[in-house]
């Protein structure tokens, strides 16, 4: 797995950066915006090469790739130069590739920053006259007409400027009027053309994402110096929160950008839809990145004095040239479950890579092979993804197959990397075994094994890592939910031991286990993250009561009542008043894990229904285009997720920055979860009102399931929060 550049690649980005930063000044972008093209600027960018990235080496050109193009437009995205940057890269492409040196001197031109080309997006045999992006400037546009790929030398008295959303040159050009050269004939020569078309949806796809990031980034800027009531206006959710929405939606649509390129590099047969899905998405992540971005600057953002009106136009001009986005989502639609065919161009290298490694892949096998030889139909009726699903003979011959605690060798697990953690994940998930005992036991077997007595590793240790017994978490409390330093379950020292006494809500797994790890408040007198200390605590001690709690989800949860338990020295674990740095001795657990798991099964549950169910104007759902869209809608929700644990699990794994990377994983996926499980649910009613074996009781389920999903671990409130203040740069918003 790797999300980051080349060596090359970086310095390329930053050639870019810098040139743009320096040309991209507000005065010359309102200059350009009224006056038309800046003439120096363009030849700049061509003397940096940009015009020759995707000509062949063989045609003089770089000789580069898709990605290596989708490098220079994100750093178009951010800082939004003028002129149409992505078709002249691209119709260079065309013109050395199809124009066999006949327009050499065009090409010249072109790459030399003399002419200025754009792309005519749809079939002039068609549309004989249509908008041209930057048509104003283009002194050349190819284009496709019927079986012909065409060059047209268009006068300038034929394409003439209008005013337009962004002032970005906007011309409609009637075909007819202009010199067309015929560049190449036929099915390859066509093919070609559409490819390129489909490279110009990614192009601007990636420009998008890096305009929505921009946008963001000046919001969060602002919302630290622009103070309101005395404070900072980022301190305030209002603010902060849909910021970090918008930094989910931007950042995944350029990984699902960087995920189509990888796809048609591997030849994935859904290539061409994911090419369309990345198109859909970034037009309306952009859109939505930006005009939340003008929200933050209140008043001042409808003003020309602030850069932030021209992301707003930007966003929308950029894709609408194509015509409506939601056709994209339309088209992938037809492209997945239809099987439209679509030409895909030849993208080159590229250093991202999505596939998890060997390791992984062993591990998912092994797994694969140790369920399906030990699972029993008993055993799986009772799987759940909740605690309810704790089947204990398997727990015992996953420990004695060491398929449990994978990533701590000190518990007697395999000291596998990351990656294959997240596989295994995966994995069980897909047999429907989802075990937080193990996860749990794993977590409280490390804390034990490296901040517990010698008691506590004979008594207790031994028997969790046997799977004679496991333990669960008493953390939250009923004042004190996501907030779990703010804990008033007291520990007071009583002889050689301690006396704890105190409620804990949502303990659940108690009525299955035997041990709670549990945090105490220990000093009222200092900060309350720093008097809290960590025990083990036997749920079988006397003054422990374990009451259930049952929730709408098919799950039993538990309110735990200690009074007057009485527990030795040696149970504590770590110092006194250290909770919070014992706690730390797990950290290595967190991996910013996603739901894109049960997001799939849900649509797949769904996607099944579709196929049962008979649509009002005759034929099945799946026929149709309506849940055809929706239906892509929850795959790209589900693809985008998966996305973003992978970045997460990858910067772990490698040491990299790590952003609110798992923050943004957990909060997006549960969001998303939850708003396609309804629509799904919706989609496929009324056999999803149902808890009939299979699909239909799944696609039930998943909705009572995701609820829960957007609660516990931290609420998607405490995540925005999080992500805010470590991703955008925000002041903290919590106490």
């Amino acid at each position: 797995m790797n999300f980051d550049l080349t060596e090359e690649q970086e310095m390329m980005r930053e050639s870019f950066a810098r040139f743009f930063d320096d040309t991209c000044t507000p005065e010359r972008l309102r200059k350009a915006e009224k006056d038309g093209l800046d003439q120096e600027a363009w030849s700049g960018l061509a003397e940096l090469g940009a015009f020759l990235l995707r000509v062949p080496e063989d045609d003089d050109g770089l000789g580069l790739g898709t990605f290596d193009a989708a490098v220079l437009m994100e750093e178009v995205g951010r800082k939004l130069p003028f002129g149409p940057i992505a078709e002249t890269v691209l119709a260079a492409h065309l013109l050395a590739i199809l124009g066999r040196g006949r327009v050499a001197e065009h090409l010249a031109a072109v790459v030399g920053g003399d002419k200025v080309a754009s792309l005519a997006l749809h079939d002039i045999a068609d549309q004989p006259k249509q908008f041209v992006s930057w048509g104003a400037e283009a002194e050349i546009v190819v284009g496709r007409k019927g079986g012909q790929v065409l060059m047209f030398d268009v006068p300038e008295q034929v394409r003439p400027s209008e005013q337009s959303l962004s002032s970005d040159g906007l011309a409609e050009i009637d075909f007819s009027l202009a010199n067309e050269t015929v560049l190449a004939s036929g099915s390859v020569a066509t093919n070609l053309f559409e490819a390129t078309i489909e490279e110009w949806k990614i192009l601007i796809s990636v420009a998008l994402a890096g305009l929505g990031r921009q946008a963001l980034k000046m919001a969060s800027e602002y919302a630290c110096e622009r103070k309101q009531f005395g404070q900072e206006i980022g301190k305030f959710q209002a603010i902060s929160h849909p910021l970090a929405d918008c930094l989910c939606l931007v950042d995944s649509g350029k990984l699902l950008a960087w995920k189509a390129i990888r796809a048609i590099a591997d030849g994935d047969k859904d290539a061409a839809a994911q090419v369309s899905i990345s198109a859909w998405w970034n037009a309306y992540a952009a859109g939505e990145a930006a005009s939340q971005a003008l929200q933050t600057f209140g008043g001042y953002g409808l003003t020309t004095e602030y850069d932030i009106y021209l992301y707003v136009q930007r966003a929308r001009s950029w894709p609408l040239i194509a015509g409506d986005p939601e056709n994209w989502l339309t088209e992938a639609g037809k492209r997945h479950y239809g099987d439209e065919k679509a030409s895909l161009p030849d993208v080159g290298k590229l250093p991202i890579e999505f596939d998890i490694g060997e390791e992984a892949h062993a591990m998912m096998t092994e797994i694969d092979a140790f369920m399906e030889a030990n699972v029993t139909p008993e055993m799986r009726k009772r799987f759940h993804y909740s605690w309810e699903g704790f089947v204990p003979e398997l727990h015992k011959k996953l420990i004695e197959a060491r398929l449990h605690f994978l990533s701590s060798p000190e518990l007697g697990g395999r000291g596998i990397g990351p990656y294959a953690k997240a596989a295994a994940r995966r994995t069980f998930d897909k047999h429907g075994y989802n075990n937080p005992a193990a996860g749990v036991a794993e977590m409280v077997g490390l804390m034990i094994s490296r901040a517990g007595s010698d008691e506590l590793k004979k008594e207790v240790l031994s028997k969790i890592t046997s799977g004679e017994s496991i333990a669960s978490l008493g953390y939250s409390e009923p004042g004190a939910g996501s907030d779990v330093f703010a804990a008033q379950t007291r520990a007071v020292p009583d002889g050689n031991g301690w006396r704890i006494d105190g409620t804990k809500m949502f303990t659940s797994g108690a009525n299955l286990a035997d041990y709670v790890l549990m945090l105490t408040r220990t000093n009222t007198e200092v900060a309350k993250h720093k008097g809290l200390t960590m025990f083990i605590v036997p749920l079988k001690a006397p003054g422990v009561t374990i009451q259930p709690v049952h929730t709408f989800q098919d799950e039993r949860t538990n309110i735990t009542f200690y009074d007057n338990v009485k527990i030795p020295d040696s149970w504590r674990l770590g110092e006194v008043d250290g909770g919070v740095r014992t706690m730390s001795l797990a950290l290595e657990l967190e991996h910013g894990g996603s739901f894109a798991n049960p997001m799939f099964a849900t649509l797949e549950a769904a996607e099944e229904l579709c196929q049962e169910i008979d649509a009002p104007e005759g034929g099945k759902l799946i026929e149709g285009i309506d849940a055809r869209r929706r239906l892509m809608r929850a795959r790209a929700n589900a693809a985008a997720a998966l996305l973003l644990e992978h970045r997460a699990t990858w910067a772990g794994a490698e040491k990299k920055p790590n952003p609110g990377f798992g923050p943004m994983a957990k909060m997006f996926s549960s969001e998303c979860f939850l708003k396609d499980a309804r629509d799904l649910l919706s989609l496929t009613t009324p056999l999803s009102l149902t808890k009939r074996e299979g699909a239909a009781a799944l696609l039930n389920q998943s909705y009572r399931h995701a609820h829960g999903t957007r609660i516990y671990g931290g609420t998607s409130e405490v995540h925005r929060s999080m992500i805010a203040e470590r991703a955008l740069g925000l002041p903290r918003t919590r106490a």
